[in-house]
Order: structure tokens, then C-alpha cells, then sequence
């Protein structure tokens, strides 16, 4: 009879905890108005304190049941104090506009994409998120007194919840059991590195083989599959983005040759992240030894004479990969000028194709190149015309290199500046208001061209 009796108390003890669970949680929803008064923050003190006296007394009424338990695998947490995101006990509860309270980390997840509550659907009027300190205070005498271990940082509780099934991603892509379930696997690590930081870490330094893996299919890839193709890529240049990644991947066998390909063939989205990918990892110094070595420069190259979307990408890493002086020769080589001065003369892209034209000016092989093609007028017609700082100070720099001591008789360089001064005085107004690079440029061109006329005139004298 005592049994029966104390099992009775403990179910009514257990159902009072919950709904005094229920209250406290509902304060503030349906509000936009989370401020706390003296008030709402009284009750909600002798709420709080009458969970607690609940838990004692049912400690002492039923010290084995499951919310008290102090062993962790059967302690039964609240479905209040979870997170319905995440599914787990929440660390840093916070309240958003709809007055619900969730994980911090997961509904600012969430908020990057949604403006709409995860509970409710409703439309959210701000996406402010209010620290919950009376749940969080709840939460954690709870945790005190059932001796539940809460984690003290939900960056743990991101990690353990979305790096536990990317191995078994990785098994679907790599050994599948059908091309359907293989793209959705490629789908879903797409996503999953593009949404979590954590993510991205994880795969490359807990996961030994991991990008190998990955790109098996594309090793293997008889280019039917452009979908499963464009999800690997992107996957790929999701996980670049970690400085730590950079030259692991990049270092990979595998990696450089198949980025390289994917230049040239694929869905455009495929062609654009594979420049992507070798533009964020040519930030690695490194690593522009390694593409430069390959047939990447190449690709890259053409891609940029396709013009489109991946324009800037595709001039971006062959910039990164030119800063490397060595490899300014092979760019060259590559077919660079040709492609980039057309370009420039379509008016496409000219800010990142002259920044690019810049860096490689110094070479004697690709100055001659820009003399053969009379990329010099185009150059001075972007200087005559309102642009932005960078842009004039580019086209000067390559201005003043084809002119240079060693380059100043070709194809008449010098006489076509004094021309340009006399009639818009172009250089002298980017003398006066240019950047700092850009001045000392424009002011070494007049320089010459006031060298170059006092010798014209000696030599009138002397005749």
C-alpha cells in the first residue's frame, strides 16, 4: 500500500513539474515586448522556486526515479528544456520576437536564412535574440540537483550534433549504394559545410582521408552526373574557406587536377566554385607554387576569355597565383595578354583584368605583347575618363612600364604620352589628384617627356 501510495505522489509530483515547467516557458510569447517587469519577474521567481521545491520532493519521495537519477543515461531531460532545433538541453537560452526560447547558436543558424519563427511560422518583427536568464537559472539548479551534466558551450553541442553523421555522408558518396542516394549524400555535405563552421573543421582534421574520399566519384566520373559533379565542388570550396584546410587540400593528389578539369566542363555553377576553390587556395603562398605547376593557369585563362560570371574568380586566382614571380612566365606562356587585353577592350571586367595586367607589366615578353596588340591607347582612353582611384592607378602602372628606359622607343610609346598631355593633359591631372602610386607614376612620365624634349631641342641646336 505505501508502494502504490508513493508512486501515486511521485506521478502527481512529476505532472505538477511539468506544468510548472510549461509557465514558466510561456512568459513573454506572443509579446514584442520581451522587457521584463517587477511584476512578470516576481512570479516568475516564485515559479522557479517552486520547481525546485518539487524536484526536492520528489527526490525524497522517489530518490531512483528518471529526473532524478544521477546517472546520465537515464536521466530524462524536460522537453522544456530542450531546444526544438536542436533536439538537445539547451546551453544559452534565448528568447526571439515570437516569444519562444531556443538554443543561441541554433536559431542564429536558423535567422541567417528565416525570418520566421522555427515554432510558429510567424514572421518575425525583429530577429533580436533576448538572453532567457530564468530558463538558463531553471536549467541549471536542475542539472544541480539531478547531477545532469549540462556542456558549457554550445559550440560543443553543434559539433557532436552535425559532425556524427558526416562520416556516414562521406560512406554514401564514396562507396553508394545508388547514383540517387549518392547525389542526395553530395546535396547534404554541401549544405551541411556551407551552414556550419564546425563542419568544415571537423572533415579535414578528424577525418582521416576525407577529401580523398570526397572525390572519388569525380576521379571516376564519366561527366553524366553534372548535379553530383556541382555539389563535391562547391563542397570542396566550402571547406577551403578555413585557413587550415588550404594546404591540406591543395596539397591532395587529387585536388588540383580535378578543379582543373572542372574548369572545362561542368554546369556554370561548377566552372564558377572551381575558381573559387583555386582562388581561395592560392591564398596559401605555397599553394600558388603548386597550380602554378600545373595546366590550371591554363583553364583559367580560357575561362576568363569566356567572360560570364566566373570572370572575376577565374582573374582573382590567376592574380594570386602571379604574385608567385615565377609563375608570371608561364601566365605568359599561357596566352594571358591576348585574352585579358581583349577582354579589357570589350570593356569587360576592367577593373579586375587591369589589376591582373598590372601585376604581370613587368615582364618584357608580356609588355611586348600589350605593344603589339595597342592596348596602350585603350589604357590611356580609362585614364581620361572618371574611375575609381585603383583603376586609374592600375592602368598608369601599366602605362609607365611600357614605356619604361627599356620599352620607351616601341611603337612610338613616348611620342603617343606627349600627344595625350598636350591635348586632355592627363597626366598632369593625375599628377595633382591621383593615389599615391599613381602620382609618383604620372609624375615620372612627365619627367621623361620633359627629358625627352630638352634632348630634342639640344639636338635642333646642334643641326
Amino acid at each position: 500500500m505505501a508502494d502504490s501510495t508513493t508512486a501515486a505522489n511521485a506521478e502527481t509530483l512529476k505532472l505538477e513539474f511539468k506544468k510548472i515547467l510549461t509557465e514558466i516557458l510561456s512568459y513573454g510569447r506572443g509579446s514584442n515586448d520581451l522587457r521584463e517587469t517587477d511584476e512578470t519577474s516576481g512570479v516568475l521567481m516564485k515559479a522557479i522556486d517552486e520547481a525546485n521545491r518539487i524536484i526536492n520532493r520528489l527526490r525524497e519521495v522517489e530518490p531512483e526515479t528518471d529526473i532524478l537519477s544521477p546517472s546520465l543515461e537515464k536521466v530524462d531531460v524536460p522537453k522544456e528544456f530542450k531546444c526544438t532545433l536542436s533536439k538537445k538541453i539547451m546551453i544559452e537560452p534565448v528568447i526571439i520576437a515570437s516569444g519562444q526560447t531556443y538554443e543561441k547558436r541554433y536559431i542564429k543558424e536558423w535567422l541567417k536564412r528565416e525570418r520566421t519563427c522555427p515554432i510558429t511560422n510567424q514572421v518575425l518583427s525583429h530577429l533580436s535574440l533576448t538572453p532567457n536568464f530564468l530558463v538558463d537559472e531553471l536549467i541549471t539548479q536542475w542539472c544541480l540537483i539531478t547531477k545532469f551534466e549540462r556542456p558549457t558551450s554550445s559550440e560543443e553541442r553543434i559539433t557532436e550534433l552535425f559532425t556524427d553523421g558526416i562520416d556516414s555522408l562521406l560512406q554514401r558518396i564514396s562507396s553508394p549504394s545508388s547514383v540517387e542516394d549518392q547525389t542526395q549524400a553530395a546535396e547534404e555535405l554541401r549544405s551541411q559545410t556551407k551552414r556550419f563552421a564546425n563542419v568544415r573543421t571537423f572533415f579535414v582534421s578528424e577525418l582521416p582521408t576525407s577529401i580523398t574520399r570526397l572525390l572519388s566519384p569525380l576521379s571516376a566520373l564519366v561527366d553524366s552526373n553534372l548535379e553530383l559533379q556541382e555539389n563535391i565542388v562547391t563542397t570542396l570550396f566550402n571547406l577551403s574557406i578555413v585557413e587550415k584546410n588550404k594546404t591540406v587540400i591543395a596539397e591532395n593528389p587529387l585536388v588540383i587536377s580535378l578543379l582543373t578539369r572542372s574548369l572545362k566542363q561542368g554546369t556554370a555553377e561548377t566552372r564558377r566554385n572551381s575558381a573559387a576553390t583555386l582562388l581561395s587556395l592560392s591564398a596559401i603562398n605555397s599553394n600558388r607554387v603548386i597550380i602554378g605547376n600545373s595546366e590550371t593557369l591554363k583553364a583559367l585563362i580560357s575561362l576568363i576569355g569566356e567572360g560570364g560570371l566566373s570572370t572575376t574568380e577565374a582573374a582573382s586566382a590567376v592574380f594570386n597565383v602571379c604574385s608567385f614571380v615565377e609563375n608570371r612566365e608561364k601566365a605568359v606562356s599561357a596566352g594571358l595578354i591576348p585574352v585579358v587585353t581583349t577582354k579589357i577592350k570589350e570593356g569587360s571586367n576592367v577593373a579586375e583584368l587591369l589589376a591582373l595586367l598590372a601585376l604581370v607589366s613587368t615582364h618584357n615578353r608580356g609588355v611586348k605583347e600589350m605593344n603589339d596588340v595597342g592596348l596602350i591607347s585603350d589604357l590611356l582612353s580609362i585614364l581620361r575618363k572618371p574611375s575609381c582611384p585603383v583603376t586609374h592607378e592600375n592602368a598608369v602602372v601599366i602605362v609607365f612600364n611600357m614605356c619604361d628606359r627599356r620599352n620607351r622607343d616601341r611603337a612610338g610609346g613616348l611620342e603617343m604620352l606627349r600627344e595625350e598631355e598636350n591635348q586632355y593633359g592627363t597626366f598632369t591631372k593625375l599628377a595633382k589628384q591621383g593615389s599615391d602610386r599613381a602620382v609618383r607614376k604620372a609624375e615620372a612620365i612627365l619627367k621623361w617627356m620633359k627629358g625627352s624634349t630638352k634632348n630634342k631641342d639640344m639636338l635642333r641646336q646642334e643641326l
